[in-house]
């Protein structure tokens, strides 16, 4: 038997558009994001936000979501796809 862990779902948010000099980290649940300038940054944690409140409505974990029902909640929250 091994000791390893389940493999857990990380959401990464990464902002590229900061130029103010500030460095910009917010670590969530299951999340992390990081750089951007304020707006991008803000922009990012209401997203997050929205996703985990979905997933929590759901009764759901990251982890637990298939790839077409995570884009689904994704576009719930605001998240538009490219």
């Amino acid at each position: 038997m091994s000791d390893r862990k389940p493999a857990k779902a990380l959401l990464l948010g990464l902002g590229l558009d900061g130029c103010d000099g500030h460095t910009r980290i917010t670590r969530g649940e299951n999340f992390r994001l990081v750089g951007g300038s304020h707006e991008t940054h803000e922009r990012m944690q209401e997203t997050a936000i929205k996703i985990n409140e979905k997933l929590a409505g759901r009764g759901k974990a990251l982890h637990e979501v298939s790839r077409d029902e995570f884009m689904d909640i994704a576009r719930d929250a605001g998240l538009k796809s490219t």
